[in-house]
């Protein structure tokens, strides 16, 4: 017998083993690349008094889930856990059915179809706070919803720091937006937002890319690969730069007298902080000049989720969803996300 088919036979007494109800789950025991990833049996999660068990029907695959599961950078095991994730199971975007819901829970009742952030959502069982759900819009599908929560959140709170609020109709005509990493997840919303604000948008994306950005509504679109946004051709009002790794510098160079950058990732840098340092020397730097070098924390609230479902219900925002993988193949759907294949966003299927 192999050394993995000893541990596939060692699993599967420890699953036969579980005392009381259990669930399909994607887990892992340590940080590492896709590798680290496989299905087990694991115990259905119990809830608490403010939060609601939901029966999982898809799940969003997000840059945070990756980073998560490897454990990059360093500095993110101060908080998900230093040898191993606290909770084995990853994934944070759902959409689902309400199963169970805690004594303090008064927004959801058995039954109800829901979307938003959860804790283990690569499972059949998710538990998630009364204050990171909202009810699902009947007009687009569970794997439509499970996409949404985390990137769309991050790229909504990134457009009001920059001043730009799709909330208000076309309000910012004649604003120019830059956004950087604009075929990404958080990249597609961000620029189907400041459309929406009456924004002229221009998106930054690979050639692979481009067309796909361009059906999003994005104004212009530049390959990077072609063209550099930080030629001085264009000054832009308002910059959203997503998992790009351009420097302040270059940043402020493409970037209007009085205008707003506000940095949301970045995929480089150091393997303890990645591009966390990118972040604060911006935000250091930003009170001694006129132009606004900012930074944002993406967190899934009820309001901007019950926000999003007004968007999606009138049509205002579509996800861009690339490929959509069954739980067995999240492994698979890791891969082809860390290789840096994908546009728009990934679903899974439970």
């Amino acid at each position: 017998m192999t050394t993995g088919q000893q541990a596939k036979e060692s699993r599967r007494h420890k699953d036969q083993a579980l005392p009381g109800p259990t669930m399909r789950a994607i887990v892992q025991e340590g940080y590492g690349p896709a590798d680290v990833l496989h299905e087990a049996q694991v115990p259905r999660p119990a809830i608490a008094e403010n939060e609601v068990l939901v029966k999982v029907h898809a799940a969003g695959l997000d840059r945070g889930t990756w980073h998560v599961t490897t454990g990059l950078p360093y500095a993110l095991r101060l908080v998900y856990g230093f040898k191993a994730p606290k909770n084995p199971v990853p994934g944070m975007d759902l959409a689902g059915t309400v199963e169970a819901v805690g004594a303090k829970v008064t927004r959801f009742a058995a039954g109800d179809q829901v979307f938003g952030s959860g804790k283990g959502t690569f499972a059949e069982y998710s538990a998630a706070r009364e204050s990171q759900l909202a009810h699902k819009p009947e007009n687009i599908s569970y794997e439509q919803a499970a996409v949404v929560p985390v990137s769309a959140c991050a790229a909504l709170i990134a457009l009001r720091a920059g001043g730009i609020d799709p909330g208000r109709g076309p309000s910012s005509q004649g604003v120019k937006v830059l956004v950087t990493g604009a075929s990404g997840g958080v990249g597609s919303y961000a620029v189907q937002f400041a459309k929406a604000a009456g924004a002229e948008v221009t998106g930054v994306a690979s050639t692979a890319k481009v067309d796909m950005v361009s059906s999003l509504g994005a104004d212009h679109v530049i390959d990077y690969t072609k063209q550099d946004f930080a030629d001085g051709s264009v000054l832009y009002d308002v910059i959203i730069d997503i998992a790009g790794n351009p420097s302040v510098s270059r940043l402020r160079r493409s970037l209007a007298p009085s205008g707003t950058a506000v940095i949301t990732g970045g995929e480089e840098g150091g393997t303890w902080t990645g591009s966390m340092d990118r972040q604060l020397r911006a935000a250091a730097l930003s009170p001694f000049i006129r132009q606004r070098l900012t930074m944002i924390v993406g967190t899934q609230k009820a309001a901007d989720l019950e926000f999003l479902a007004g968007l999606l219900e009138a049509g205002t925002i579509t996800p861009a969803i690339h490929r959509t993988y069954p739980l067995a193949q999240v492994p698979e759907a890791m891969r082809y996300f860390d290789a840096g294949n994908v546009r728009g966003k990934v679903a899974i299927t439970i």
